[in-house]
């Protein structure tokens, strides 16, 4: 399946048809003729046949998954109207409502033509009349559909791979009044009244629960629903290690089928009466699934439990690990590009911890006392799961709560009597309970934020290249084999990965005091550059330090480079430092010069020929590129996002004509220069 996702080809994927169907036929056939041809001399061979089929077959269902290899994907047709309704839930931001489009039709002169694919539509509301969207409402909209952008500044979250992994490849920029509303019947009829019926059910918590967080928490606890979760609340779960408390997944179904479990327990005394209960528990779990979304962690929940309950039914061996893979095969089986989905990558290695790690964890202490015998395995279980998905959490979000088993036995009970008087509230209507169930929300916040807030509460700007994570992997994979089996061996290898990795890490950190860089950020609007000395650095910049421009598109790069202190410098501004000298609109930093070429420089001559590097051209300066040769010396031109669109290409078109190399700080990577 990885290799599908990367190699994403037409011609693969017909010859792969041919190739699939002749395995299958060569492993029917050992299968018919097993003992006729002696099939047991030949273990190997046939074994490895099936595990080339299983392989083909994950390779060929990728790359049936990938919509843009279809002929009829509209991104690969000529169209000047799309049509298609809306697949997931419409999500608004400000002024901004975004949604998935299921395309089913293109038009070309009055000509409609059947399509396939994802589009994603960023719809501008009108603020006086805003249109009213929802899950299967049908539209009809203008194609001017463009590929989505890549990253382009240094460590910048990748949009565009992110997604691709959920198999959408173009998006749409429109105003309301392009789009045209048709009929609201289309999609799936379950899925439609699953987001209906939870819109109200959110309703229901927005008119009980008066404080917004709260509000918030209890509907993503609950439901699912993260679209009023505020980041300064989500920070706090992460930086605690309790985040997974509100992705709704096993420790909620978990809880759902306890609670079922024992209100049905009346019927176990027949043997109808307990497959009448399964089948109803069973029933219920999918249901609520389905109420909150059908995430990764829920399916892989929900499935697990579906199992547990069948074998459990039918009396039949209940292998964990067996459970776990069948799950993730047969998820990855129906959506192949899943195995991308950071839910579904930290949700099945948290259950792989609890299956492997626990136990043997568990083991280290023995405790008499039942209450301190139920801590321990509590703590146990926190243990486990963090220590399976150790290495990916570091890579994804950088940071490492160090107080995580505190916060963890801090929520246990809090979330127990959250989820069940929740779901209580909602379905036998006890609405007398919400102030309670409100105060606990707003305490269990409240402790974890305290807790955030600790000295040294989490290690944070943790940032592993590819090559670290897969040594993390190794490292935790063989001590953990060579403490269980007592063998020399795998600890020795371990302890040999643990040093290559220190070194690794020890290696980049000593390399970032000795770094000394430039960073040309590219931007949609602003402007910023970068000047890197050590683990400090002066940013050039019209973006302050809680703008979302700042943490989306700069942040990350001066963290990935270990920058532990920011002076934020504007374009107006003079600033001095060691190596570093901003004054009469130059930028001296060690041996490189930049002129700074803005609307103060229309309409004068520069004179004696004065010697740049670089000269960087922003807010719409009239300035002509042939005059600027003459009058200075220089050798490459940056032009920076704050200079408006027709003035980029007209620099653009004068550079090329008088072969200048130009650098572009819109829709365009950004400079990187070392000053070494």
């Amino acid at each position: 399946m990885i290799l599908g996702y990367h190699f994403q080809d037409p011609f693969l994927f017909r010859v792969l048809f041919y190739v699939l169907i002749a395995f299958i036929f060569f492993s029917i056939s050992a299968n018919i003729y097993y003992q006729k041809i002696k099939g047991w001399q030949f273990k190997k061979t046939i074994a490895s046949l099936y595990y080339l089929l299983f392989f083909c077959l994950g390779f060929y269902l990728t790359l049936a998954h990938t919509d843009f290899l279809d002929p009829g994907y509209f991104g690969n047709k000529q169209h000047t109207h799309l049509k298609g309704w809306i697949s997931n839930e419409p999500q608004q931001n400000n002024q901004i409502l975004r949604f998935e489009l299921s395309v089913t039709e293109g038009y070309l002169n009055k000509k409609a033509s059947h399509c396939t694919g994802k589009l994603l539509v960023a719809l501008k509301l009108d603020s006086l009349n805003p249109i009213q969207l929802g899950y299967g409402h049908e539209l009809m909209l203008p194609a001017n559909q463009l590929p989505v952008e890549p990253a382009y500044n240094p460590a910048e979250f990748d949009f565009r791979q992110w997604l691709a992994a959920k198999n959408i490849y173009h998006q749409s920029f429109i105003n309301q009044e392009q789009l045209i509303k048709l009929n609201q019947d289309q999609g799936n009829s379950i899925h439609k009244y699953a987001l209906t019926l939870r819109k109200k059910l959110v309703n229901v918590y927005r008119k009980l629960i008066h404080n917004d967080e709260a509000f918030a928490v209890a509907a993503t606890l609950i439901l699912g629903y993260r679209a009023d979760l505020s980041k300064e609340t989500l920070a706090a779960y992460s930086k605690t290690g309790t985040v997974h408390a509100l992705s709704v997944s096993g420790m909620h179904v978990g809880l759902i089928y306890l609670m079922l479990n024992w209100c049905l327990s009346f019927l176990n005394s027949r043997k109808l009466g307990q497959i009448f209960k399964n089948l109803v528990i069973i029933g219920l779990i999918w249901y609520y699934s389905l109420l909150t979304g059908f995430s990764p962690s829920i399916l892989r929940s929900a499935m697990m439990i579906t199992i547990f309950i069948l074998t459990k039914q039918l009396k039949r061996g209940n292998n964990s690990y067996n459970v776990l893979a069948f799950t993730a095969f047969a998820l990855l089986a129906f959506n192949p590009f899943l195995v991308w989905d950071v839910g579904f990558q930290l949700s099945f290695l948290a259950v792989f911890g609890l299956i492997y790690f626990q136990p043997k964890i568990y083991n280290w202490f023995y405790f008499k006392p039942k209450w301190a015998d139920s801590l321990w395995s509590a703590t146990a279980m926190s243990l486990a799961a963090q220590l399976a998905t150790l290495p990916l959490s570091i890579y994804y979000f950088h940071q490492f709560p160090i107080y995580f088993i505190i916060s963890n036995l801090f929520i246990l009970v809090p979330i127990t009597l959250l989820m069940y008087s929740g779901i209580a509230l909602l379905l036998l209507r006890i609405y007398f309970i919400a102030p309670a169930f409100e105060w606990l929300i707003n305490f269990t916040n409240s402790g974890l934020k305290w807790i955030s807030e600790l000295p040294f509460a989490g290690i944070t700007g943790i940032w592993l290249n590819r090559w670290q994570l897969i040594l993390l992997f190794m490292l935790i994979a063989f001590l953990s084999l060579g403490f269980s089996t007592y063998k020399k061996n795998y600890l020795f290898l371990g302890f040999s990965i643990w040093l290559v990795l220190q070194s690794s890490l020890s290696f980049q950190k000593i390399n970032a005091t000795k770094q000394s860089e430039i960073i040309f950020f590219s931007l949609r609007k602003n402007y910023a550059a970068a000047f890197i000395t050590s683990n400090h650095c002066i940013l050039v910049t019209d973006l302050t330090k809680a703008d979302r421009n700042f943490e989306f598109f700069v942040k990350p790069a001066l963290d990935q480079k270990h920058i532990q202190a920011i002076k934020f410098v504007k374009w107006d501004e003079d600033f001095t430092a060691p190596n570093f000298i901003k004054q009469d609109h130059q930028i001296i930093s060690k041996q490189i010069r930049i002129l700074l070429l803005d609307k103060s420089f229309n309409h004068r001559k520069i004179m004696k020929t004065p010697r740049f590097d670089f000269i960087w051209i922003h807010q719409n300066t009239k300035q002509k590129i042939e005059t600027l040769q003459k009058e200075i010396n220089f050798k490459t031109l940056i032009v920076d996002a704050s200079n408006k669109d027709y003035v980029i290409s007209t620099f653009e078109h004068q550079a090329n004509l008088l072969n200048l190399p130009i650098h572009v700080l819109k829709k365009h990577t950004a400079i990187v220069l070392n000053q070494k």
